[in-house]
């Protein structure tokens, strides 16, 4: 039979960013449910050595996928510029994110620019890990304190079969390992569970780093893009990961770090560390998400199941001023209503989406 072809590519130009609906465009904003701008993420890339079947699967991004050519990234100087102004309403925190980050060239050199234009923010990373060993010296010279690495199961055959690249788990772990002895500690594991595929694996995996100073954190499978498959009966609810957990390990609920941080805190009673857990879909955050994502290509996007984001490449390309590229965010960001997650339905989630790897998790 022949192979469905599923549309990925991202629309280039964009949404039109809207009029500005009220003063001032500088400082911190609120959206129109009172939710306050605090971490931005970036994408790097939209590249990945991995083909994770829950992001990039092979049927779709294979080996004649097109993807974004280098002039359509956005340069790390232009890269900063916008964390510069992302900085001026408020943001707190950024992460570099992918497709796989350490792909891009240089990212360390990124990293550094960041660090000193912007030393007061929360600056950390998200990594498959493929690439960590090699670079967590250099990631933590250039001023990098803090890594995430994803890591779906610690069986290697179910982990090579969900990363579809080959890669084995041993050398994730051993990059953790390398990266906390590089000072990026602790480090946070993320672990989308998947029904039926690596839901096993959830005590082993809390067994693992319990006690190591590391924090684990279970991911309910997302209908993130359109691409990944997703069904409801797919999903693992985050209540049952708990459960599990505590019969082996007993646990108690913790005080969130910050208002709107997305995974719900757990600790286990004997002095163990702590785990956490995001329920994107069966106990949506919504309400207090306060997270903007910055593509590849250079657009907004409000929300990580937005179909489409807001062109602020042709700002930063076309001659506009710092204060034009503020005065757009605060436009986007006070017009925002997106509660993707509080009305999900298997209707929308076949809509399509942008993808993951363009925007970042």
């Amino acid at each position: 039979m022949p192979k469905t072809v599923i549309p990925v590519a991202p629309a280039r130009r964009g949404l039109a960013i809207p009029a500005l609906s009220r003063d001032p465009s500088s400082g911190p904003l609120a959206d129109t449910r009172g939710r306050g701008l605090r971490d931005l993420r970036i994408s790097v890339t939209d590249r990945c050595n991995f083909r994770c079947t829950y992001c990039m699967p092979r049927d779709v991004f294979d080996e004649n996928h097109e993807f974004l050519p280098h002039a359509e990234l956005l340069t790390f100087e232009e890269i900063v510029r916008v964390a510069r102004v992302f900085r001026g309403h408020g943001i707190a925190k950024i992460r570099l994110t992918g497709g796989e980050p350490l792909l891009r060239r240089g990212i360390e050199d990124l990293v550094a620019m960041l660090s000193q234009a912007l030393p007061d923010v929360d600056l950390t990373l998200t990594t498959n890990g493929s690439a960590l060993k090699q670079k967590a010296r250099a990631l933590y010279a250039s001023g990098l304190r803090r890594v995430t690495v994803s890591l779906d199961s610690l069986d290697d055959a179910t982990f090579r079969a969900m990363n579809d690249a080959d890669f084995p788990v041993a050398k994730v772990l051993e990059a953790i390992d390398v990266a906390a002895a590089e000072g990026l500690a602790p480090v946070k594991i993320n672990m989308v569970v998947k029904r039926g595929t690596n839901d096993h694996q959830v005590v082993d995996m809390a067994r693992r780093f319990r006690g190591s100073g590391h924090i684990v954190r279970f991911i309910e499978f997302m209908d993130v893009g359109a691409t990944n498959g997703w069904k409801m009966d797919d999903v693992l609810p985050s209540a049952e990961v708990v459960r599990r957990i505590g019969e082996t390990f007993p646990c108690e609920p913790v005080n969130p770090n910050h208002f709107g941080e997305v995974a719900r805190r757990w600790r286990y009673k004997d002095g163990g560390g702590e785990f956490g857990i995001i329920s994107s879909v069966t106990q949506a955050f919504c309400s207090s998400c306060n997270r903007a994502r910055l593509s590849t290509d250079g657009s907004l996007y409000t929300c990580l199941f937005a179909p489409e984001g807001y062109d602020l490449k042709s700002i930063i390309r076309g001659g506009g001023s710092d204060e034009d590229l503020s005065r757009a965010i605060a436009a986007v960001w006070q017009r925002r209503e997106d509660r993707y997650s509080e009305i999900r339905t298997a209707e929308t989630a076949r809509l399509r989406k942008v993808e993951m790897s363009f925007i970042g998790g």
